[in-house]
């Protein structure tokens, strides 16, 4: 009767210099424009076939991986994806505190559809997040390969454009830095942000081909504005997709940022007016469920220092992903003698980013590409439930790979082949080894609390993993490490009370519920548990009072009427504890439960046939269910006629 969910308020050269002049190319006639396919069409598919292949064979040990972190809010507790029909809820995703999905309304709609296909089974969730995986890596080797063969890249590049764009794919889509966006669920927002992303870099070098029909090239630049303005509905980091693809036109396909302009300004007012629908969004979403913003608790000051040690730890695990981390928790920087170095070097970068985009475009461009797009969720505003996060590597982590493999091509030749090979298979092991923390939730909380040890929440939401696996005696302990890190978080003392509470630790549980009350009077889970030993301690009319009040906030709460309906039936109110006990399993039917229940409340009432089918329906769910079974076989001997 205890809910057990979490509350979750979770010197190596870039490139032997390709001095690319950034004067105004002329434009080639289509006659004159370089063939864009150096391979045979049969090898670039079955180099895309190897791509498909090699990711889902690295993360195919996440298909049974749990819900979990911020899932559950976004996926489990989210009301909006429970009727595909109703498109309206749909497109209105939850605004609660943790729910990632929180004004992303096509992130939910593709969890809809997921719940449509196959309920709260994670399997589904999983599949369609590996495959977005794929078909993003699959876009990110088509803008290698292609931009390896344009006129700027061609001489040094081009004889090695098919490899080297297969290399670079795979590399990145088997970086260990990538197992939290495909691994968590709800990180579906990056992959399919990410996704688009790259489609609209490809777009715009098929846009941008001159051996090309006019149409053609139309139709490429129209994909390109379709992508930016789906995903204004999926991320705010799509905003800064019209710069860096400017800036790829400059680099790459036109040489100058005059000759770019003249070429498509048609595409760059389009993709400048996707900021309109996004302003929208983003005005709409106000400040995410009190989690995104500025007067949230956070200063822009400490968030941008915290961001200094962030930026560093990304660039140290794009090099050694070890070791990884779920949730590093909300920790911010209170000043700058803390991360001066840091910060020096993130200086010295930007500095440099600066300097080669006018001396090294191509070097230029790649700093660029993680500077700004890093810019949204790494700057002065401040996510206050996250102040690192891995995941925010995904797009990023492509300059790199990009520029390390292009090094070795240049470099090695012959043999780069050999060692491309081996390093992707070092990352794919590695990527592997790592999906296998998210076996269980309780396996992931523990990696990440054994982590990261000053993080409250880890510790907080492991509590609730070891409590149903009944390890009460860690749960204690960990929740007891928890209210110490982070005793004004009154979701530690929730979860610290109910361990109390299944120990049979009355008094202390009482306390941790009181105190959780104090701290956030709105608390539903501290309302709910404290009803729930309010009444084991026979106060019926106050436990009456707790689950109501959760009920009048959460409707939906399936678990807070079977409670109240067992309140009602111990104060008399038998027909009044019915219809709470049906409307309970209107809710939630696989409620086992609620089923005992309201048979049992039948059966008070002398509804004995009904009584019966209630009892029935709740050994169906629980075949071991000994109270149902044995109050069944109680009512078939009152059905059964004299003898």
């Amino acid at each position: 009767m205890v809910n057990f969910n979490p509350v979750i308020l979770v010197r190596a050269r870039l490139v032997p210099e390709v001095r690319l002049s950034i004067a105004p190319m002329p434009r080639l006639p289509a006659s004159d424009a370089p063939a864009l396919s150096e391979a045979p069409r049969g090898r670039i598919g079955l180099a895309a076939l190897l791509i498909i292949a090699v990711v889902v064979t690295v993360y195919a040990n996440t298909l049974r991986a749990p819900f979990v972190f911020d899932d559950r809010p976004a996926i489990v507790e989210n009301a909006t994806i429970r009727d595909l029909g109703n498109l309206r809820a749909v497109l209105s995703p939850p605004a609660d505190v943790g729910s990632s999905a929180n004004s992303r309304p096509l992130v939910n709609l593709s969890l809809a559809l997921n719940y449509a296909a196959g309920g709260l089974d994670p399997t589904g969730y999983h599949a369609v997040n590996i495959a977005l995986h794929a078909l993003a890596a699959l876009a990110l080797f088509g803008v290698v390969r292609r931009t390896c063969l344009r006129p700027r890249l061609a001489e040094c590049l081009g004889p090695v454009a098919l490899p080297l764009a297969l290399a670079t794919a795979l590399a990145w889509a088997v970086h260990p830095l990538q197992t939290e966006t495909v691994a968590c669920v709800i990180q579906r927002t990056e992959g399919l942000v990410g996704l688009l992303y790259l489609f609209a870099a490809y777009a715009l070098v098929r846009a941008a081909d001159e051996g090309a029909a006019p149409a053609t090239r139309r139709a490429w630049a129209v994909a390109v504005v379709a992508a930016c303005l789906l995903g204004v509905f999926m991320k705010e980091l799509i905003g800064t997709a019209p710069v860096v693809l400017f800036l790829f036109d400059r680099t790459f396909l036109a040489g100058s940022f005059r000759t770019a302009w003249r070429a498509r300004r048609g595409l760059w007012l389009a993709l400048a007016a996707t900021w309109l629908p996004l302003a929208w969004v983003v005005l709409a979403g106000g400040q995410r469920g009190g989690t995104v913003g500025f007067g949230l608790g956070m200063s822009s000051w400490e968030y941008a220092l915290t961001q200094c040690r962030a930026l560093v730890l990304y660039l140290r695990l794009v090099a050694w992903p070890y070791p990884l981390v779920l949730d590093y928790g909300t920790d911010v920087v209170k000043g700058a003698g803390e991360v001066w170095l840091q910060g020096l070097l993130l200086l010295g970068l930007l500095a440099a980013t600066v300097v080669a985009l006018c001396r090294r475009p191509v070097a230029g461009f790649l700093g660029a590409w993680c500077f700004l797009i890093l810019a949204p969720s790494s700057s002065v505003v401040p996510l206050t439930s996250q102040t690192m996060a891995e995941h925010r590597m995904y797009l990023p982590l492509a300059a790199f790979v990009a520029a390390v493999l292009t090094g070795v091509w240049l470099r090695l030749g012959r043999w780069a082949g050999l060692v491309a090979a081996a390093w992707v298979v070092a990352l794919g092991a590695a990527t592997v080894a790592r999906n296998h923390d998210y076996r269980t939730a309780l396996a992931i909380w523990e990696d990440t609390a054994a982590k990261a040890p000053a993080n409250p929440r880890a510790h907080n939401n492991l509590v609730t993993e070891l409590i149903p696996a009944g390890r009460l005696d860690e749960a204690l302990a960990h929740g007891e490490r928890a209210v110490a890190l982070a005793p004004a978080d009154a979701s530690m003392h929730v979860n610290y009370g109910t361990a109390f509470q299944l120990v049979g630790r009355t008094a202390e549980a009482v306390a941790q519920y009181e105190e959780a009350l104090r701290l956030d009077p709105a608390s539903v889970d501290g309302r709910f548990n404290y009803g729930i030993i309010l009444a084991g301690l026979g106060r019926l009319p106050e436990a009456r009072g707790y689950f109501e009040s959760v009920l009048r906030d959460f409707p939906e709460h399936a678990k807070a009427r079977v409670n109240l309906g067992n309140v009602l039936a111990g104060l008399g109110l038998r027909a009044e504890a019915i219809r709470q006990y049906q409307q309970a399993l209107a809710l939630e039917p696989d409620n086992a439960e609620g089923h005992y229940n309201l048979g049992n409340a039948l059966l008070t009432t002398g509804r004995l046939g009904e009584a019966a089918a209630e009892y029935e329906a709740a050994l169906r769910l629980r075949p071991d269910y000994t109270k149902a079974r044995t109050n069944l076989d109680q009512v078939r001997r009152l059905q059964a006629p004299p003898k």
